[in-house]
């Protein structure tokens, strides 16, 4: 059994898959082909926003709009610490402080009680006090939209700007918005494991922001002005290959109907292991794109040994917390520090999930989870 299962889905679409990966290969354009630019004004159209802007990776959707904001060196961007750490990575990079926020310990998304305290404390902190506080970055954890209304109203607040980690929850939506149009501007992932995922790497940028926009597009490609040898700023080589927008273009055509079946396989692990497991909370203002079905157990270690005997696959996001990890030594956080964070890392595990998980194979897992 595949934790994710591409082959079932690559096997549907191969012809169409051939067909557009030979065009481009007809034309050549290998970097910012067609497909790319018909890719973007897809995504925009599906999302609901003016822009959407491909890149070459998640982390560089991320990191593109901190360096539109020109953050670096003394600036503090708000966090959580229950996420890959490319969240926080593009921080670092770029010479900021990450300031981590604890979750809520039942949409493991950040707290919005906690980013207030954050803010708060900030200057209060000797280690803090001399940082400027210029953004946040929310992050939609496993697929489920984090609470923006509350979030965007603290930014304004404080003139923070906003970054919507949608890594995982293209095609989710909050309030009946879709993800991607939930802040000033938002990044997703295309890795091949995400819900709308590539044969490789890949990602985009969302906004509604003209400006924003064009200093993104610069970026992504050396920072380039009017022509390839005029560069207005110091960019990236941040471009997303033609074949892999080709690819994305096939798979957006049956994405809507993947999302709908995720629903249904998410539904039916809830319905079968409610009673053994802490399954997962989605708010009623939210629907999950489920780009994990995480479940909560005290019996973590022997719910996963039990699973790996029946020879089904289970990982665990995340063990190790950020602010718990040698790359972010230096900030000085100890054990404690965020306790939801700690407290769900330490029993969190995920099973299957994809949206060619038959009921059968379901059956399988649930009954493995439940027997003694």
């Amino acid at each position: 059994m595949d934790f994710i299962d591409l082959k079932t889905q690559q096997k549907a679409i191969l012809p169409a898959i051939n067909d557009r990966i030979q065009r481009v290969l007809a034309h050549g354009q290998y970097i910012m082909g067609p497909e790319v630019f018909e890719l973007e004004e897809r995504l925009a159209a599906y999302v609901g926003v003016k822009h959407a802007i491909t890149c070459s990776s998640g982390t560089d959707a991320l990191l593109m709009p901190l360096m539109a904001y020109d953050v670096g060196p003394g600036d503090a961007i708000f966090t959580t610490p229950f996420t890959f750490i490319a969240t926080a990575e593009v921080i670092q990079l770029l010479g900021a402080t990450a300031v981590f926020v604890d979750i809520d310990p039942k949409t493991y998304n950040l707290d919005p009680q906690a980013l207030e305290q954050a803010i708060a404390g900030l200057g209060q902190n000797p280690q803090t006090a001399a940082l400027r506080p210029r953004g946040i970055i929310p992050v939609d954890l496993f697929g489920q939209p984090a609470d923006y209304d509350a979030i965007n109203a603290i930014a304004r607040q404080h003139q923070l700007f906003v970054i919507e980690d949608a890594a995982q929850s293209f095609g989710a939506t909050y309030k009946g918005r879709k993800t991607c149009s939930l802040a000033d501007v938002a990044a997703t992932s295309f890795f091949p494991a995400k819900p709308l995922g590539g044969y490789g790497d890949g990602g985009a940028v969302f906004t509604n922001d003209d400006g924003l926009a064009e200093i993104l597009r610069s970026i992504r490609n050396h920072g380039q002005g009017r022509d390839r040898y005029e560069n207005v700023r110091i960019g990236l080589n941040g471009r997303l290959d033609t074949i892999q927008a080709a690819v994305l273009l096939v798979k957006l055509d049956i994405f809507q109907q993947e999302v709908a079946d995720r629903e249904e396989v998410a539904a039916r692990y809830t319905a079968g292991l409610k009673e053994v497991v802490t399954t997962p909370f989605v708010a009623p203002e939210c629907t999950s794109v489920w780009a994990q079905y995480s479940v909560l157990s005290d019996q973590r270690q022997v719910l996963q040994n039990r699973l790996k005997a029946a020879g089904i696959p289970t990982a665990v996001y995340y063990p190790i917390p950020l602010h718990l990890q040698r790359a972010f030594i230096h900030l000085g956080h100890r054990p404690g520090d965020f306790p939801v964070s700690e407290q769900i890392a330490q029993q969190i595990f995920s099973v299957p999930m994809h949206p060619y998980l038959g009921a059968d194979q379901q059956d399988v897992i649930i009954k493995t989870v439940k027997s003694k």
